[in-house]
């Protein structure tokens, strides 16, 4: 397999799949509220529904930012999972793909009665985030930090040519480097938004989560200029197969 030239050789959870719905930002506009509604599945059955939402422009720490929430609900009987993720991505490096990064990070993951919660504040020009509940500062390894949320973004910029590698090493905990997308076909797939030709892209990263090794995920985008996410595919253990099917999408309105 061949990788592309000119990408950093730059997360885990859901929230990777689902981030790759945020909108493209045309000349550098401030991009408006978008959102896109997912069916969870697993196996067969259904069994929830996914939101992504680009709620607006925020300051953080005196910078410029633009919020977006991810919200994952569903289930059956005790095999529940209700996530919310949230990420603040610096609204300057939002015109340029390749400098995109974040400046807080927030995940609050109820999983199977698990309850994780997790605030993060990064500070990119002193190389340095704070893990908020346990106070602790630690080193970034990279001026331009990605999170689970921006990482997917940059790489719904890509070309995603088939046969192509890229291998990316600017998630904002080191030890979680490098993320490794893999572009191995084209497929023709329907869901409740309709029929859609799209291109596969295999990830995998350094975790147990979804798109470890063992998870054998796949992320179905349209193949077009936009690469809507319109599919996934994973394996999760205890849960089993666990699918998100696109439903319905309202584009962001472009600004004069």
């Amino acid at each position: 397999m061949r990788s592309r030239p000119g990408v950093a050789r730059c997360s885990r959870t859901v929230a990777f799949a689902l981030c790759l719905v945020l909108p493209t930002v045309v000349g550098g506009q401030q991009p408006s509220s978008e959102r896109a509604e997912y069916q969870v599945k697993l196996g067969a059955m259904d069994a929830g529904t996914g939101v992504m939402e680009v709620l607006g422009r925020e300051v953080v720490d005196g910078h410029g930012t633009y919020h977006v929430v991810l919200r994952i609900e569903g289930g059956l009987g005790p095999l529940r999972i209700d996530d919310r993720f949230e990420s603040w991505v610096d609204s300057a490096s939002w015109r340029d793909r390749p400098t995109l990064f974040s400046r807080r990070f927030v995940q609050d993951q109820n999983e199977l009665g698990n309850r994780r919660q997790r605030r993060y504040e990064m500070w990119p020009e002193r190389k340095q985030y704070r893990r908020m509940d346990t106070d602790e500062t630690l080193a970034l390894p990279t001026d331009r930090p990605l999170d689970d949320v921006s990482v997917v973004y940059l790489a719904r910029g890509l070309p995603l040519k088939v046969g192509d590698t890229y291998t990316i090493e600017r998630y904002f905990k080191a030890d979680a480097n490098p993320i490794v997308l893999r572009v191995v076909r084209t497929e023709t797939v329907t869901v409740p938004a309709g029929t859609f030709q799209t291109i596969v892209v295999r990830p995998t990263i350094k975790t147990s989560g979804l798109f470890g090794e063992g998870g054998q995920a796949e992320l179905f985008f349209s193949d077009d200029a936009q690469h809507v996410l319109v599919q996934m595919r994973s394996k999760v253990p205890l849960i089993g197969s666990l699918s998100l099917l696109l439903v319905s999408r309202r584009p962001p309105a472009q600004r004069e």
